[in-house]
């Protein structure tokens, strides 16, 4: 941003839209208006008022939110916050919203938010990477919190983050719950959250949850998060680490995370993606093989 615009916050469940809110606060010479655009049933209610305006939407009023940029004159936007996967599937749309999902060949997350980009940029905004102005929240790589078990990390990191990475690729879930070489659990249309109970009901205790992102992951409205939940909801269902994508992912009230991590003795690792050391002298054996 080269001069103060007015920012629209498409927000979703959970407290990063407020934190997203918050930071855009703190950059006044490139932020100079935030309207939040609410979700019924989806967006909390006790942070929308610290926005300049606020505008409540039914998941599905395509036609409304695109109404509501151009009255509020917004020039950018961010999507924080995710919306209930069920939603997705259970649409009340408008005619603008009907008009477009009748072009759309395969429906998820990425291609219908993907498609609601490209409307939003038909009347003149740009939809920002969700990560701006959240960059410190980014996951940094080797041990974040918790106790730092490396020997045992590492060992999960090798047999899982190649698994996670694939199912990721064919576009099946971010996050798989690993345990001694075995995979317990696969995300699916569930959610995290939900992942994360199955694999600890079958691992009890000692199972680590490896989340990554997506190849070629559109950053615009499909960031990995980890938030306090999602360490309660380890705590609560026995994984006891977890592994996410350095650079890659939001953690989310770092300071209760790390608080969380030391109470519960959850381990909370940030792996860089690319190939390993091993990798890389494999692949250069190989090609001096074939030359």
């Amino acid at each position: 941003m080269s001069q103060p615009r007015i920012l629209c916050l498409i927000a979703g469940k959970g407290d990063y839209p407020h934190q997203v809110l918050r930071e855009a606060r703190k950059c006044p010479d490139q932020v100079s208006r935030v309207v939040v655009i609410a979700f019924e049933g989806e967006t909390a209610t006790d942070w929308v008022t610290e926005a300049d305006a606020v505008h409540w939407l039914r998941v599905g009023q395509l036609g409304k939110l695109l109404n509501v940029l151009r009255s509020e004159k917004g020039e950018c936007a961010m999507m924080a916050g995710q919306i209930t996967p069920s939603r997705l599937y259970d649409l009340r749309p408008d005619l603008k919203a009907l008009l477009l999902l009748a072009k759309l060949k395969k429906r998820n997350a990425e291609t219908l938010f993907g498609a609601v980009a490209d409307a939003m940029a038909e009347v003149g905004v740009e939809l920002l990477p969700a990560t701006t102005f959240m960059e410190d929240y980014l996951a940094t790589e080797g041990h974040i919190a918790g106790p730092e078990r490396k020997r045992r990390i590492l060992r999960d990191i090798e047999f899982g983050w190649p698994i996670a990475k694939q199912i990721s690729a064919m576009d099946v879930g971010q996050s798989i719950v690993v345990k001694q070489g075995t995979v317990l659990a696969v995300e699916g249309y569930d959610g995290t959250n939900v992942t994360i109970e199955r694999g600890g009901q079958i691992g009890k205790k000692e199972s680590s949850l490896i989340k990554v992102s997506k190849p070629n992951q559109d950053m615009r409205f499909d960031v990995p998060v980890i938030g306090p939940d999602t360490l309660l909801k380890a705590a609560e269902s026995g994984v006891d680490a977890i592994i996410c994508e350095a650079k890659k992912t939001l953690l989310l009230e770092s300071e209760r995370l790390r608080q969380i991590a030391q109470e519960k003795r959850i381990t909370l690792w940030g792996k860089k993606d690319g190939l390993d050391h091993e990798s890389k002298m494999d692949n250069h054996s190989n090609k001096r093989e074939k030359e």
